[in-house]
């Protein structure tokens, strides 16, 4: 069941750069976690403003590759987080937030605003 409108997936893109941004100083990630964390924000931020779909500047990446992208993000920083040897707060955000993407793949249409309107997925 696809729930997630592509409107509301392109403002969870621009929450989900907002916490990766946020998460070494809110929960005191350091080294090289506080480093993925920054550039995973970087690249989030990046993908979010070049695909086609709402709130986006430049519409150059297709919805769907997108969708790609995002369904091997969540299950790499899953796998990530539980086999790399960082702090316990690490390891649970980037497991957490792994989750909380590939839930959010699992969930979203990826459809055009415009498909969404005449039903088509």
């Amino acid at each position: 069941m696809k729930i997630i409108s592509s409107e509301a997936h392109a403002a969870l893109d621009y929450l989900t750069v907002v916490i990766f941004a946020l998460a070494p100083t809110v929960i005191g990630l350091s080294g090289a976690a506080a480093i993925i964390s920054y550039v995973l924000a970087v690249v989030h931020l990046s993908m979010t403003l070049v695909t086609d779909m709402p709130f986006s500047l430049v519409k150059i990446v297709p919805i769907k590759m997108h969708a790609v992208v995002e369904s091997v993000v969540g299950p790499v920083l899953v796998i990530g987080g539980l086999l790399l040897e960082f702090p316990t707060p690490a390891r649970t955000f980037f497991v957490v937030m792994g989750v909380i993407i590939f839930a959010v793949w699992l969930l979203s249409s990826y459809a055009r605003p415009t498909e969404q309107s005449q039903g088509l997925r």
